[in-house]
């Protein structure tokens, strides 16, 4: 096990951040917009399922999504909701709502296509699920990956729990084994994978969720979202939670969760996410989550007092 003894500084943050590598590459802030390609999911649509994952919410976690009718639109609403800031004046078009692969394969391109090739924006994010990748797909991001070769192409995995028996619970409808495939896949066509972690599922103490972010650490990916596990309204979760079969984690326990979690994983993955946006007209528990700022400063001001950082307790593969 390597054991870190000298603390890492990201542009004084204790991990990695998103915001710390894009100003390392573009020496500017870099803003996200969100998107929704009116897209649906194999776990809701009857081809897996028709009532999704028991956490998933009627907007398919895009609920701060655009809501143009077409990319072009929600693109420029985007920049102009950021245009106020003036401390940067390029994006990331983030594909976020439901299975952004799920499409006939020409629509998926013209889509690809628009947001890449608007000037401003350095590349795109696709959020998806790994059960959604054909051969055809995995070509055409080659493809648009040679071809805009000034811009980027990441792919956000859906994995939420490297538990077999967490992962049937929650109706993810995949087993790890398609996960691994996807990420091997992606690797070779050289496309960034960031996976989505949930934290707080039910059935899963701290050592479950440390489990997971170590599995993620052995296949060398390259970013991670932590998420917050959000009890929203007109979800499989919310009557779970409402009649008494599980509880969410307080304040106090997620941010030593997390800190334990950035400890576990390389220096080099970057953090794109250590909590979670949870619409408030659609949040049930933990309602303490929409402190976003007190979150992260919380957590911060924790690590700094522990003396702690991201890979404190990684343990490197060889």
């Amino acid at each position: 096990m390597m054991m870190q003894t000298t603390p890492k500084i990201w542009n004084g943050k204790p991990y990695h951040t998103l915001d710390y590598e894009l100003k390392k590459i573009y020496g500017e802030k870099i803003y996200k917009i969100a998107l929704d390609a009116g897209m649906t999911c194999p776990n809701r649509d009857g081809t897996k399922g028709t009532r999704g994952c028991i956490f998933c919410s009627e907007g398919g976690s895009g609920e701060f999504a655009g809501k143009g009718a077409t990319i072009d639109q929600q693109l420029a609403q985007g920049k102009s909701a950021f245009r106020s800031k003036k401390i940067g004046c390029r994006f990331i078009a983030y594909f976020q709502a439901f299975t952004n692969t799920y499409a006939p394969l020409k629509r998926l391109e013209t889509l690809y296509r628009c947001a890449l090739s608007e000037p401003s924006v350095v590349g795109i994010s696709i959020a998806t699920r790994p059960d959604c990748l054909d051969d055809s797909i995995i070509f055409l991001l080659d493809t648009l990956k040679k071809e805009y070769s000034d811009k980027f192409i990441w792919i956000e995995l859906g994995l939420q729990t490297s538990s077999d028996a967490t992962a049937r619970f929650i109706r993810r409808g995949y087993p790890l084994s398609v996960f691994e495939e996807a990420v091997q896949t992606l690797q070779h066509i050289a496309i960034p994978v960031i996976a989505h972690v949930i934290l707080g599922l039910p059935q899963e103490d701290k050592a479950a969720m440390l489990a997971t972010c170590r599995y993620l650490d052995r296949l060398h990916i390259d970013g991670i979202k932590l998420q917050l596990l959000h009890v929203l309204k007109h979800t499989d979760l919310a009557a779970l939670y409402q009649n008494g079969t599980f509880t969410v984690l307080d304040f106090a326990e997620y941010i030593d969760i997390v800190i334990s979690c950035l400890e576990v994983l390389s220096p080099d993955i970057v953090i794109h996410r250590v909590t979670g946006d949870g619409a408030r007209s659609q949040l049930i528990a933990p309602l303490w989550s929409l402190d976003k700022k007190r979150v992260l400063n919380t957590l911060h001001h924790e690590m700094k007092r522990r003396g702690t950082f991201q890979s404190a307790a990684w343990e490197k593969i060889k």
